[in-house]
């Protein structure tokens, strides 16, 4: 009976373990209910599909599509540009495919049947390491030092004096709140980067009561060769001028990166389209509370003890300097809307087939110990 309990014992723990360890991993089914197919809205469907997922080692993208009429092939960043199929770095004909993410980077998958990539059957993915798991906090605190004083100290023949009251110890200004994590930002949602009908207005609006952070992504999704983004100063983007850009990205979809803090101007340095409202002005903060300097008009008034203290000869009053600032208690309204980027679906019913056979297997095969 001992033997018994031992092994439905380890048998448990090997369960769990399992459980554990498959489920940090997440499995994307590309498209979602659409599947794997030549998109009717063209490249932007799997763009704007990719750029709401954190992909990370270990996941699993699923491609759905029927045999013999679609495939995915890996390729190249200048493959996936020029739609360029000839020379693939691995290529999956039989449907469903499932391909896992074992590496960080960029990757690139596209049909090669003739003109579906063309037609926007491709998806590119940015792959971020493994989320780790947190450290273990210790179960009891550390002991505090304690201070004695020596041994070989005299100690006074007459009678003791009233210690003093020691200076009370400057407390240190609270830690500000962790800012949220990073959101990628489709700019002009649903209506992408291209001339607007509407004017420069349509991405006035777009970015009206947005809150950009550094280390936010904006994600601008055009036809290259159609459009292209361009990072210029202040006055280049009041008037339009393309002559000197700070950076300028000519393969869509475009990803950038918030690095920065203040102003960022982008435009279309196309010729035309940014005087036709194809332009874009953010300003990046960092998210903490002390980001935004107070007015000058209106002073924040110190803050005033609300029980005061008498004053004692022997317990000196402690500096205002080490006085707690108050912390603020506002957080930043989340951005409305789908713009920022929703968490990363669960996994879906193949990895948790797979982690149910194996708990399967493990209970079969005690039930089959105890039976004995």
């Amino acid at each position: 009976m001992g033997r018994r309990l031992n092994i439905v014992f380890l048998a448990t723990i090997a369960i769990a373990t399992i459980l554990q360890s498959s489920s940090a991993q997440t499995a994307y089914v590309v498209g979602d209910a659409s599947g794997w197919v030549v998109p009717p809205g063209g490249p932007m469907v799997y763009t704007t599909w990719a750029a709401s997922k954190a992909f990370r080692v270990g996941d699993t993208l699923v491609f759905n599509f029927a045999s013999g009429v679609h495939n995915v092939a890996r390729v190249t960043r200048a493959n996936f540009d020029a739609c360029n199929s000839t020379n693939p770095l691995l290529l999956l004909s039989n449907g469903p495919a499932n391909f896992t993410l074992n590496e960080t980077g960029n990757h690139y998958f596209l049909c090669a049947f003739p003109g579906h990539c063309s037609a926007g059957q491709r998806l590119a993915i940015n792959v971020s390491a493994a989320a780790s798991s947190p450290a273990p906090q210790p179960s009891t605190p550390p002991p505090q030092p304690t201070t004695s004083p020596p041994a070989s100290t005299p100690q006074p023949s007459g009678p003791v004096p009233a210690p003093q009251a020691s200076s009370p110890s400057p407390i240190s200004a609270p830690t500000p709140a962790p800012s949220r994590p990073p959101m990628t930002y489709i700019v002009g949602d649903n209506l992408g980067w291209t001339v607007p009908s509407d004017g420069a207005s349509a991405y006035e609006r777009w970015a009206n009561g947005k809150t950009f952070m550094v280390g936010d992504i904006l994600v601008f999704n055009y036809a290259t060769g159609a459009h292209d983004v361009a990072e210029v100063t202040r006055e280049a983007y009041q008037q339009c001028n393309t002559s000197n850009t700070l950076s300028n990205f000519t393969t869509g979809p475009t990803r950038i990166t918030l690095g920065t803090l203040g102003e960022h101007f982008y435009i279309c340095a196309i010729t035309g389209h940014c005087n036709a409202g194809q332009k874009l002005a953010i300003n990046v903060t960092d998210g903490s509370p002390t980001a935004t300097p107070p007015s000058s008009s209106s002073p924040s008034p110190s803050p005033s003890p609300s029980t005061p203290t008498p004053p004692s000869s022997s317990s000196p009053s402690p500096s205002p300097s080490t006085a707690t600032p108050p912390s603020s208690t506002t957080s930043p309204p989340p951005p409305a809307g789908d713009e920022g980027a929703p968490p990363p679906p669960p996994g879906n019913s193949a990895t948790s087939l797979g982690v149910a056979g194996l708990s399967v297997t493990f209970l079969s095969f005690i039930i089959a110990l105890f039976m004995c």
